[in-house]
């Protein structure tokens, strides 16, 4: 039973991927006026403003996949009665 939970959570990840990525776009356009991040070789921004970005994406998508991840094992946990992170 507890292989059922592998193709799950790769569902969960790629939702979750989604997720994260819109989170951060407006949470990106709200604090810089821009609508997308600055790309590392983009000169016209500073190294202030795509180190913030990057930092900014990599928190946002880390916390986002853990509380994603984390609602896929409890709800499978409840359904099946099997803890997955086992």
């Amino acid at each position: 039973m507890k292989v059922l939970y592998k193709p799950l959570g790769f569902v969960l990840s790629v939702l979750g991927g989604i997720l994260a990525s819109a989170v951060f776009d407006k949470v990106w356009a709200k604090l810089s006026g821009e609508r997308e991040m600055p790309p590392p070789t983009s000169a016209r921004h500073s190294t202030r403003q795509v180190v913030t970005a990057a930092a900014l994406q990599g928190a946002i998508f880390g916390a986002v996949k853990a509380m994603v991840d984390r609602a896929g094992a409890k709800g499978y946990r409840k359904l099946t009665g099997i803890d997955p992170g086992k």
